[in-house]
C-alpha cells in the first residue's frame, strides 16, 4: 500500500463513501499479503519510502511465482535480490516485463525515474563488477542516479585519481574491494560524502573469503567509512540511495 491508496481510503471513510468496518477490515489486511509460507511485507513502502526486496536464494519455484503473481500489477518498483537465470525465467513468465541483470543476480521490476542524484559506484577490480553491479542497479531502483567507476584499484591508484572530479561531486559513495580491501580507505580519505565498503569474496587464499577484506575495511584510519557483510551489494546500494534521498528532503 503506497500512500495515495492511503490517502483514498481515509478520503472515502471521512466521506463516507467506506464505511467503518471496511475501513477497519483493509487496515487489518493492508499491512501484510498472505500467500500461503510466504508473508509479503506491503507496508513497508510507507515506513521506509521502498518497497519490499524479495530475496530469491533458497526460495522454492512455488513460492517465486506466488510473489510474481502477487507483485505483478503493482504500481511500484519491485526487486529480486540473488535471483538465478532459471528462476528469472520463472518470474519472467509471469511478469514478462522482468527486468534481469544475470552479474548483479538481480531483476526488478518497474524501474522508476531517477530523482535523486550523486550515487558513485566503485569497483577496485573487474572481477568486484558483479557485487557493484547489485548495488548499483539497486540504487536505481530506489530512484538515484548512479555513476559508475569500475577497475580502479590501489594497484593503479592513478586510474581512481583521474576521476577526482566525480569524487568531489558525489552525495554518497559505494566502494567494492576483494584482496586486502584497500580501496574504501582510500575513497574516504578524499570524499567528502558518507562512503560505504563492500569487501567482496574475490582473493587468494588469505583473503579468506572476503574476511580479509571485511577486517581491513572495519580497521580503516579513514572517517566516514561505514561497511557491509561481505558480498553485499544490495545492502550498500540501500544505505547509499537513503543517504542522497534523506539529504534532498
Amino acid at each position: 500500500m503506497n500512500e495515495r491508496i492511503l490517502s483514498e481510503l481515509v478520503d472515502g471513510l471521512l466521506s463516507g463513501a467506506v464505511s467503518r468496518n471496511d475501513f477497519i477490515e483493509q487496515m487489518k489486511t493492508a499491512p501484510v499479503r498472505e500467500l500461503g509460507d510466504v508473508r509479503l511485507d506491503v507496508h513497508r513502502l510507507l515506513r521506509r519510502g521502498f518497497g519490499e526486496i524479495i530475496y530469491s536464494q533458497s526460495k522454492s519455484d512455488e513460492q517465486l511465482q506466488k510473489i510474481a503473481q502477487a507483485v505483478k500489477d503493482g504500481a511500484e518498483p519491485c526487486l529480486f535480490s540473488r535471483l538465478c537465470e532459471r528462476q528469472a525465467s520463472l518470474v519472467r513468465a509471469v511478469c514478462p516485463d522482468l527486468e534481469y541483470c544475470q552479474e548483479a543476480r538481480l531483476g526488478g521490476l518497474r524501474r522508476p525515474k531517477a530523482r535523486y542524484g550523486g550515487v558513485t559506484v566503485i569497483s577496485a577490480g573487474s572481477s568486484d563488477v558483479p557485487v557493484a553491479e547489485e548495488a548499483a542497479m539497486t540504487a536505481e531502483y530506489l530512484e538515484c542516479q548512479v555513476t559508475r567507476l569500475y577497475d580502479v584499484g590501489v594497484a593503479g591508484i592513478h586510474r581512481l585519481l583521474s576521476h577526482a572530479s566525480v569524487l568531489a561531486e558525489s552525495r554518497a559513495i559505494v566502494v567494492v574491494a576483494g584482496m586486502e580491501g584497500a580501496l574504501p580507505s582510500v575513497v574516504a580519505g578524499l570524499s567528502g560524502c558518507p562512503v560505504w565498503g563492500v569487501p567482496t569474496s574475490v582473493g587468494y587464499g588469505a583473503n579468506l573469503g572476503g574476511l580479509t577484506a571485511l577486517l581491513s575495511m572495519v580497521n580503516s584510519c579513514a572517517t566516514g567509512l561505514s561497511v557491509v557483510n561481505i558480498d553485499n551489494g544490495l545492502g550498500a546500494g540501500v544505505c547509499a540511495a537513503l543517504s542522497v534521498r534523506q539529504a534532498s528532503r
